[in-house]
């Protein structure tokens, strides 16, 4: 018999996890997050640099990030804390026709959702990015309403609104077990407790996949690695955060920005994939990203860098997440695989499902959830992860 019992269990407490747990919480449910590690947003959280765009290439996901933007606009209004907000927008600079048609096909699902967004000249792009390399530069696209935020100062401020809502945190406490009789869910065990719930949410991060062995339930997530680093503190010369989606030698993009407090912030993604979950900086990194960002904006360059480091992005097989009920367990629910945009993500998802948990799901929940479903053909790609 479980020695203590709760609406909800959330195991994890990072990106997800935590907004999850406030969503939960307004709504009066009885939340307890379990999390092995020593505090909140000390996995993959920790890691993010900390960009929320809603300009995606679907619906699910604009709808999503949409509502995250809402809460993280205007969190410092509503409660109080400094997060770090910037409303910078996004800038996607241009120097192929390849990339120019992709981006002005894009342009036309993300203007069907009503998303402030639209192609820019290169004299807007040089005015927006000061400095930024003009040779072959055809404008691009900029999304004025995106922005980014402190992971650091998010990732608290929720625990805090969370504790004030009177959720349950248990830190240093690795789930051992899921619960279930006669096809529901029970609880959850640890090597401490049994904790009985009605729900129980996978919400794991990089250990979601061993963590839906214990449902007995499998899912496509598997981590690959990411760096990123940031720069000492500079006077403030631009806003967006720049997306530069050519190619590299050994890279497939990369993307930085300026954050509250005038440090650059940037990160790359691997060419090939690294895959596992060693997040032991590298020595190869630095000189790949530095190259490309230099090559950009040439004004970069004498800025130093204060550290780097590695993170985990738990990939699904078409790059959007996971966020599901299986009908195989009643009451197991999935928020994983959220291909390094939990961050951003994770307000806004928390929403969905704390509204489907309650069962009070609007329209827009219901197609968030259609859009992340388990069950679905893997074979597509998601076009700007």
């Amino acid at each position: 018999m479980a020695e203590h019992s709760y609406d909800v269990i959330i195991i994890g407490a990072g990106s997800v996890g935590v907004p999850l747990a406030v969503s939960l919480a307004e709504r009066k449910l009885k939340t307890l997050v379990l999390e092995e590690k020593a505090s909140a947003g000390q996995g993959q959280n920790k890691c993010a640099i900390g960009g929320v765009r809603a300009t995606h290439s679907d619906g699910a996901k604009i709808k999503a990030c949409l509502r995250s933007l809402e809460i993280f606009s205007t969190w410092k209004e509503k409660h109080g804390d400094d997060i770090g907000w910037t409303r910078g927008g996004y800038a996607f600079p241009v120097y192929t026709d390849d990339d120019e048609a992709v981006l002005k096909e894009l342009l036309k699902v993300q203007a069907g959702f009503g998303l402030d967004i639209g192609w820019i000249t290169p004299e807007k792009m040089r005015d927006l990015l000061p400095g930024v390399a003009q040779k072959d530069l055809k404008g691009g696209t900029y999304s004025p309403g995106d922005g980014s935020a402190s992971p650091l100062l998010a990732i608290n401020a929720f625990y805090r609104r969370a504790l004030a809502l009177g959720v349950e945190f248990r830190f240093k406490e690795r789930v051992t077990g899921i619960i279930s009789g006669n096809g529901r869910v029970q609880g959850v065990s640890s090597a401490r407790c049994r904790y009985g719930a009605s729900w129980v949410v996978n919400a794991a991060g990089g250990d979601a996949a061993e963590v839906s062995e214990l449902a007995g339930i499998k899912v496509p997530v598997n981590a690959d690695c990411h760096e990123a680093g940031i720069t000492e503190p500079v006077e403030r010369f631009f806003e967006p955060m720049v997306v530069d989606i050519r190619p590299g030698e050994r890279s497939k993009n990369y993307y930085f920005y300026q954050n509250s407090e005038g440090q650059i912030v940037f990160c790359l993604t691997p060419r090939p994939p690294i895959w596992g979950k060693d997040t032991c900086s590298t020595s190869q990194f630095l000189p790949e990203v530095s190259k490309r960002m230099t090559a950009l904006m040439p004004n970069l360059a004498n800025i130093k860098v204060r550290r780097t480091w590695r993170g985990l992005y738990p990939m699904t097989p078409d790059g959007f997440p996971i966020v599901d009920f299986p009908p195989a367990l009643k009451g197991y629910a999935l928020a994983v695989g959220m291909c390094g945009q939990g961050f951003m993500l994770g307000p806004g998802l928390g929403e969905t499902i704390a509204s489907r948990i309650s069962g009070n799901s609007t329209p827009d929940d219901k197609e968030i959830l259609r859009g992340f479903r388990l069950e679905r053909n893997f074979s597509g790609q998601e076009k700007l992860k």
